[in-house]
């Protein structure tokens, strides 16, 4: 379970995407945290120079990614696309959801920022980081809005449809990929515990998954 996986292939970000302002925030943050970019990029299994790209706005971070940094830099993701909010016990409206791309999901904010637990309605599509794995502290709940989804938990698969849901403990080795050319739409919901082991990527796609 080393964190020497090699890099995903380089990804410009879109120019019609507002990601650049991430890279900023994403390099505060880190400094803000008091760890090295050295240090930073270890603990996400990543190398230096992977991470610096991020932080200039070479490369488009995922929705994992995302979620990782956020972990090792004890923050939310919206803080890091720079996101803000007034209320904590914020009411969220449909019209004012804003969709966000990263490494090719969609997601919306579907609760208040700076809380523990966060709350996302994402969109999955078809072969999307389908063969990434991830370890973390914390827990996660996901339900299928539309579309199948195959969730991998450990070395058990399943293929949930709409209305099925999952709840599980994130240091279970688990990976999501959609199930449909159409892709899956999910709530999902996850906490931001703090660990130096964060995010550890574990290789590659598992066989057997359910049809």
């Amino acid at each position: 379970m080393s964190p020497a996986e090699p890099d995903e292939p380089d990804e410009p970000p879109p120019a019609d995407e507002a990601l650049p302002a991430v890279a900023p925030q994403l390099r505060e943050l880190r400094r803000r945290a008091s760890l090295t970019l050295e240090a930073a990029a270890r603990t996400a299994g990543l190398s230096p120079a992977h991470l610096s790209r991020l932080e200039t706005g070479q490369r488009q971070p995922s929705l994992p990614m995302l979620l990782a940094l956020a972990r090792i830099y004890g923050t939310t993701v919206s803080e890091l696309l720079g996101e803000t909010v007034a209320d904590r016990d914020s009411i969220v409206r449909a019209a004012d959801m804003e969709p966000t791309r990263a490494g090719g999901w969609t997601y919306w904010q579907a609760g208040a920022p700076g809380r523990g637990m966060q709350a996302l309605r994402v969109h999955v599509p078809h072969g999307a980081q389908g063969d990434i794995v991830r370890v973390h502290p914390g827990e996660e709940w996901l339900y299928v809005l539309q579309g199948r989804l195959r969730l991998r938990l450990g070395d058990t698969a399943h293929l949930l449809g709409p209305g099925d849901s999952a709840h599980f403990d994130s240091l279970t080795p688990h990976r999501i990929a959609a199930a449909d050319r159409d892709g899956a739409d999910l709530l999902f919901v996850h906490t931001l515990l703090q660990s130096p082991a964060t995010a550890l990527c574990l290789g590659g796609p598992t066989q057997g998954e359910p049809t």
